[in-house]
């Protein structure tokens, strides 16, 4: 092939790569690694046919930008993962904190109010839960356990991680995605969640039960009662949208709320994994002392609170 035809046949793609290589923001599509190599071939056939040096210069220098283009591009991917929890995660829950006070607040406010009646009152457990769902939690959190927690329908650590995992995991995402009903599934399933776990914590309180509920859920506590509280958050922002899309079309208000509220979910099943690791192999073990759970459990919550605070500051916001 002649070098003028070897030209025209490929002149718009090296026109596309080097109006793509000369904007250092311009995102690369999928195509890029594809025409990169395609473009390593035309500048082996160019030296190989002895085309002109000007040619061969310019695919030389287009191979060479590519290049760089290319490896730094993966290079960001390897630590996309690390800028997204030092930075985009929590500094997307402080851009949301209304809606995380909010989401908060319909969990918490429930959780102590049926904590504090069911203390006072052991009756008030029926009606939150059933005479099963009570005699199960009793059996759970009974002091004669070997393990603490769930009855174990294997005798593995690993089995309860993953079944932790399964069952927060769910909790957090059917939280999340009520938002879609204009937010009312979300208010449902953070207000109920709160009366459950309240009324179980007085009840158990009440039976004297404290001494081995508190050091179980002491751990895993931060991770997962924090996850829950942001699942819901993530998840009204969705429903507010849906009520009050302002200025814009309905769907391209939810768009951009999802944006949000997907960068938070994310940051929530990390920490629900992390939750379901500590409450498999440490909450539920008698080898630890309850003194020392405590000191682990506090600790816990300090780091949650000053990574979800502070975390990512000091790089100022970015655009999403």
């Amino acid at each position: 092939m002649k070098q003028h035809s070897f030209e025209r046949r490929h002149r718009m793609q090296w026109q596309q790569l080097e109006a793509t290589l000369e904007n250092p923001k311009a995102p690369l599509d999928q195509h890029f690694p594809e025409q990169f190599r395609q473009l390593c071939h035309q500048l082996s056939l160019a030296k190989h046919r002895r085309y002109s040096p000007q040619l061969v210069d310019r695919l030389n220098e287009i191979v060479i930008k590519a290049h760089h283009r290319f490896y730094q591009h993966k290079y960001r991917l390897h630590f996309q993962w690390l800028t997204f929890f030092v930075h985009d995660f929590p500094h997307t829950v402080r851009r949301n904190r209304n809606f995380v006070l909010s989401a908060s607040a319909l969990f918490l406010l429930p959780l102590l109010a049926t904590a504090i009646t069911c203390f006072i009152n052991p009756e008030f457990i029926y009606s939150i839960a059933s005479y099963e769902q009570v005699k199960s939690m009793e059996a759970m959190y009974d002091p004669s356990n070997r393990v603490i927690g769930r009855e174990r329908e294997s005798d593995t650590n690993l089995y309860m991680f993953g079944y932790y995992i399964y069952n927060n995991i769910g909790i957090s995402f059917r939280t999340f995605a009520g938002g879609v009903l204009f937010g009312l599934g979300t208010v449902f399933f953070l207000v109920f969640n709160g009366l459950f776990i309240g009324a179980v914590g007085g009840h158990l309180t009440q039976m004297g039960f404290g001494s081995t509920f508190y050091p179980f859920i002491a751990g895993h506590g931060a991770f997962e009662l924090t996850a829950i509280a942001l699942a819901g958050a993530a998840g009204l922002k969705l429903g507010y949208a849906m009520v009050h899309p302002g200025q814009k079309p309905w769907i391209a208000a939810l768009r951009e709320a999802g944006r949000d509220a997907v960068l938070i979910i994310y940051g929530t099943t990390a920490m629900l994994l992390i939750a379901a690791f500590i409450e498999a192999f440490w909450s539920s073990s008698n080898a630890v002392g309850p003194s020392v759970k405590y000191l682990v459990g506090i600790g816990f919550w300090l780091l949650v609170i000053s990574y979800l605070a502070f975390s990512g500051r000091r790089y100022g916001s970015r655009s999403y």
